[in-house]
């Protein structure tokens, strides 16, 4: 039987901490698919956050600022779900996979690239795939 040391139970409540520290660093943008609120989403991510992916099999590469206007312009989707597959965290980085379903008819698999500055996640880059619609 494994005993837990002092230190060993300090890590595992730092990695829960951690872990929920991620998730609420995602809700701006997880939110903002419900919303459609491109400001909202473009707070989630850093200054010099870039986004690439494929929309209907098109190449997409915006900055933050391009991609938190083109949001605004999509409007809300109310019925949009979202699951979060996981996140990996190592120190002040960490990884995390989004899906959604119904998000203006679509399935995306969204990947993000986050980074702890100053004591708050933010995100630094996202990935996606928009599958076929729905």
């Amino acid at each position: 039987m494994e005993t837990i040391t002092k230190e060993t139970a300090q890590d595992e409540i730092q990695n829960f901490n951690e872990y929920q520290e991620v998730v609420k660093a995602l809700q701006p943008y997880i939110e903002s698919a419900r919303t459609g609120d491109g400001k909202v989403m473009r707070s989630a991510f850093y200054d010099h956050a870039h986004i690439f992916g494929s929309m209907n099999g098109e190449y997409v590469n915006n900055t933050a600022d391009e991609f938190g206007e083109a949001i605004g312009t999509f409007g809300s989707s109310d019925n949009v779900k979202h699951h979060i597959a996981w996140i990996d965290i190592s120190g002040p980085a960490a990884a995390a996979k989004v899906e959604f379903i119904d998000w203006l008819g679509f399935r995306f698999t969204d990947f993000f690239v986050l980074y702890k500055k100053d004591g708050q996640w933010k995100i630094s880059g996202k990935v996606y795939d928009s599958h076929a619609k729905n």
